[in-house]
């Protein structure tokens, strides 16, 4: 674990100090995590709600966090579940396909004024929105964040086997989709 975090962490627990160091926290993590979360929600606004949550559930859990992952590691997954959480609301709610997250997921992505991306960039967006859930979250880790397995293994909580096969099967149905639309 970095220096830097355990500081973070240790100032976080201290409640004289905590303010400060949520404030370090927030800069030092909200790039990253909006990144990881609007890749997983695919609208800004929607991703600003999630990273909110996600913040709000480390302020308020931070005193249960036992370190035994690395701060990092720890902030990933609670973005991950949040953003899984969001989606699941949405579909509760009806505003989201229960069986196929990915037409909505696509429309949010195409009317999302601040999607700046290019065509290639949109059509690759399209291929990994057509993946289940799972595979288009472990290969934005992998491709995207550039996330090791064992660090993808702690923060998803699943074997580094059971990832480098969804990375594999969606590294494929990409390219199976990239080919069929040239």
């Amino acid at each position: 674990m970095q220096n830097t975090d355990k500081n973070i962490i240790a100032d976080l627990k201290d409640v004289n100090k905590r303010d400060l160091a949520f404030h370090q926290l927030v800069g030092t993590y909200q790039e990253r995590l909006y990144w990881h979360i609007r890749k997983i929600v695919m609208n800004h606004d929607d991703t600003d709600d999630v990273l909110q949550n996600t913040f709000l559930k480390v302020w308020r859990s931070i005193d249960n966090f036992r370190e035994e992952s690395s701060l990092f590691t720890w902030l990933y997954r609670i973005a991950t579940n949040e953003s899984i959480t969001f989606i699941n609301s949405k579909k509760k709610k009806g505003l989201m396909p229960m069986n196929d997250a990915s037409e909505f997921l696509m429309d949010n992505l195409t009317s999302d004024p601040y999607f700046e991306g290019d065509e290639i960039q949109l059509k690759l967006q399209k291929a990994i929105l057509r993946l289940p859930e799972k595979q288009r979250i472990v290969f934005n880790m992998k491709y995207f964040d550039d996330l090791k397995y064992d660090e993808m293994s702690e923060i998803l909580d699943t074997s580094v086997g059971a990832l480098k096969a969804s990375y594999h099967h969606a590294a494929k149905k990409i390219e199976e989709y990239l080919k069929s639309t040239d």
